[in-house]
């Protein structure tokens, strides 16, 4: 039996809205994954703690708050201390696109912006899992 694919779902800093990260973490789980949402409001020590102690394959980071350029990299430095690299990180939320070049820079594989398929979400983990 092939294991599920572990997924860490995470509101960075302090947007309150969550109604986004729920619908995908629906449909991560309709697509027979693990999802553990850590809930909003997350610092990002907490949410590489998450990743740590849920032993995931997958971090998705949901952000609305403008602080994506701040959060995220600060995450990223975080799981790389903790070598914790073949984890595979992607974001979502209200991101502008000239600044989704310096998140992938430093480290976020992909970004969905408003209006990305539930599916595309899906098959991009799918297809792109760094730990096995």
């Amino acid at each position: 039996m092939i294991p599920k694919i572990r997924v860490v779902l995470a509101k960075p800093g302090l947007d309150g809205h969550d109604r986004g990260a729920k619908v995908i973490a629906q449909a991560l789980r309709d697509a027979g994954m693990e999802v553990i949402y850590t809930g909003i409001r997350q610092t990002p020590q907490a949410i590489v703690n998450a990743v740590l102690q849920e032993d995931a394959s997958v971090l998705g980071l949901s952000i609305l708050s403008g602080a994506h350029n701040h959060l995220l990299p600060k995450v990223m430095e975080l799981l790389k201390a903790n070598q914790m690299d073949d984890v595979l990180v992607v974001a979502g939320g209200v991101i502008p696109d000239e600044d989704i070049p310096g998140l992938k820079e430093a480290g976020i594989k992909e970004i969905f912006t408003p209006g990305t398929s539930m599916q595309k979400v899906v098959d991009y983990i799918n297809n792109n899992l760094l730990r096995k």
